[in-house]
């Protein structure tokens, strides 16, 4: 038994010498230390030999398991800080070399035209109001004087979740919330996303946002309507913006209309922009209907006032000279990076 294990012993630190690999090096130490190694199979075999013997033998064994055990875990530390050495020679790293920037995102054209929007009509006393984006019908239309058969009620237009609920196509029913609740006068604006159910191509989109304004207070009148609109074209396309109203119709207001501005880019001459024609319209507006202030709980032959409803998009467009509405929401960073 005792010669037996020296040879072991022996044996496995010449193999352990001659390894060039850890794989090599686990090989040893499975055949000897393993489950089915030598070195375990003498241990199985201390049934045979005498009682008087035994204690000596299994301290032979434990002497030879514990030489082993540290002559691998020695080589194994030497291989691994030779491995280690290797790696740090071929992957050398020069400090002195710039690092990569990290890139920063910035605000989307939306964003952007939003906070000057905002910051235009916060400076003359506004205040910024959101609502719900799923609203109710009486909200989204009665309420707003559109009856029940209404065109802008057929659900080719809107999107109905059921017969008393929508996603909202506008964001007027924010301004009615307000004025229901009778702390007058009023000066807000309603930037929001709104839906509509229309295919999508260069100038629509099914989802899209709108900014609505109201202004509610004693002796409002269209020259109101007017020098607040012309104030708000100059600030936000230059201050040689000239603007022009034309009669229109909308159920929420009366009179109605619908406003240009000069054309930016050419001065009102006429260009591809503006298609030859020196204007570009920007946005619908008009005297609140004296019937919606009713249903707001409103005096009418107290109170009167004015509304007006922008796209968005169309600012962003317009500002950024942007020809496709949908270069706005495919997220390419070429596109974007831009602004």
């Amino acid at each position: 038994m005792q010669e037996k294990l020296r040879q072991i012993r022996e044996r496995a630190m010449q193999e352990i010498a001659s390894a060039d690999s850890l794989a090599k090096l686990n090989d040893v130490r499975v055949a000897v230390l393993g489950k089915k190694g030598e070195l375990t199979a003498v241990l199985k075999g201390m049934k045979d030999v005498s009682p008087e013997d035994r204690p000596k033998v299994g301290q032979m064994v434990n002497e030879t398991r514990e030489a082993i055990e540290n002559s691998l875990g020695e080589t194994k530390k030497k291989m691994e800080a030779l491995a280690l050495e290797q790696k740090l020679q071929k992957e050398v790293i020069d400090v002195t070399l710039p690092s990569k920037r990290s890139g920063f995102g910035h605000a989307h054209p939306n964003t952007i035209a939003l906070e000057e929007v905002e910051r235009i009509f916060i400076g003359m006393g506004y205040e910024v109001v959101e609502g719900l984006e799923i609203e109710y019908d009486y909200y989204n239309f009665e309420a707003l004087n559109i009856p029940a058969n209404h065109p802008a009620k057929d659900e080719q237009d809107t999107f109905y979740i059921n017969n008393d609920i929508v996603l909202r196509t506008q964001t007027s029913p924010v301004q009615v919330r307000v004025m229901e609740q009778g702390k007058l006068p009023i000066r807000m604006i309603a930037p929001g996303r709104v839906f509509r159910s229309d295919e999508v191509d260069a100038t629509h989109s099914p989802s899209f946002h709108q900014i609505e304004g109201l202004v509610i207070d004693k002796n409002i009148t269209f020259a109101d309507l007017k020098g607040t609109l012309q104030e708000f074209a100059k600030e936000l396309f230059g201050a040689d913006t000239k603007v022009k109203f034309r009669p229109h119709h909308f159920p929420f207001t009366e009179p109605s209309a619908e406003m240009d501005v000069t054309c930016f880019k050419c001065g009102g001459k006429g260009c591809r922009f503006c298609k030859g024609e020196g204007w570009i319209e920007i946005l619908g507006c008009g005297m609140v209907h004296p019937h919606v202030l009713e249903m707001s709980h409103i005096d009418p032959k107290e109170y009167t006032g004015f509304a007006f409803g922008v796209g968005l998009e169309r600012i962003a467009l317009l500002k950024y000279e942007i020809d496709d509405m949908r270069l706005l929401y495919e997220n390419d960073s070429r596109f974007l990076s831009q602004f």
